[in-house]
């Protein structure tokens, strides 16, 4: 069959086979943005977690004084 100009299917080469991963986007700098996101995300863990002991704290003392 010859190929007319209407008909540009399978002109251009091949594509490149992507595995599933790679479809979905996972390259070195994703990893990387990943990463950075977990030590925001524990360092932000910490200091809540330290707000909530600062703040219990007292109100673990305000019972022991009465």
């Amino acid at each position: 069959m010859a190929k007319s100009r209407n008909n540009l299917l399978g002109v251009g080469g091949q594509r490149k086979k992507l595995s599933r991963a790679e479809q979905q986007g996972a390259n070195p700098a994703r990893n990387d943005d990943r990463k950075a996101a977990d030590a925001k995300k524990q360092e932000l863990v910490r200091k809540m977690r330290e707000r909530a002991a600062v703040e219990a704290a007292p109100a673990q003392e305000t019972p022991a004084e009465s």
